[in-house]
């Protein structure tokens, strides 16, 4: 058998192991790399640096080792699972490569910070605050460049009441934060680049607007279409 996910009647996705075998290596790998790392690891693990790259809050050995990884899998899971229950699932065939790269994305994201802090543990002295919000910036800017693909659904995509009652509205709404997405992701690539305070405000403050306008433009968009 070549498919995760058979295609149901409705039209569901469908995912094929050809395609996803890269993801899932990429998965078991950390696993695996959890297992040798775990008895060179320290009793507590660095897990959370605050804005001043200093560390304030510690894991256990066994989180610090398999913690990420165990999330990684979760969330590739919850992903290839979600459009069996999801009503709208005929439409994930529409954005069915936008969906591949979003799963791509995020387990490089995580398998990336996942090495920072293994690294960090054993020693390896690295801008560790710099170093995660360029990795996120770049994550921004990567599902920016495929958030105007995503067609309606119920899990992923900005879903507010106003794009969920209307494609036009989910469409347009989906376009303003494709660019707006990538613009903030370039935007707190440059203030984590610079790093600091500032930086980390700078960023957030980017990361903050892309959320916010796409749902307050999506809103006054159906009003629009209403009238």
């Amino acid at each position: 058998m070549n498919k995760v996910i058979n295609r149901d009647k409705k039209g569901g996705c469908v995912i094929s192991i050809k395609e996803e075998w890269p993801l899932l290596l990429i998965i078991i790998g950390t696993l695996i790399a959890g297992l040798i790392f775990y008895p060179h690891l320290p009793e507590q693990v660095a897990s959370h640096w605050n804005l001043r790259g200093e560390v304030d809050r510690y894991s256990s050995r066994f989180w610090g080792a398999f913690g990420i990884p165990i999330m990684t899998a979760a969330i590739y899971i919850m992903m290839v699972l979600l459009p069996l229950i999801d009503p709208r699932k005929q439409n994930y065939q529409k954005f069915a490569g936008a969906y591949r790269l979003l799963r791509a994305a995020l387990v490089v994201f995580m398998t990336g910070l996942y090495i920072v802090i293994v690294a960090d543990a054993r020693g390896y002295q690295m801008p560790v605050g710099r170093v995660v919000m360029t990795g996120v910036a770049l994550l921004i800017i990567v599902m920016g460049n495929f958030m105007g693909q995503i067609r309606q659904n119920y899990f992923v995509g900005i879903k507010t009441p106003w794009t969920l009652a209307n494609e036009v509205v989910w469409r347009k709404t989906h376009r303003l934060a494709a660019r707006l997405w990538v613009v903030a992701g370039l935007i707190g690539l440059v203030a984590a680049l610079s790093g600091g305070i500032a930086g980390a405000v700078i960023m957030g403050i980017s990361l903050g607007a892309a959320a916010i306008i796409p749902i307050v433009f999506s809103y006054l968009e159906f009003r629009r279409q209403q009238q």
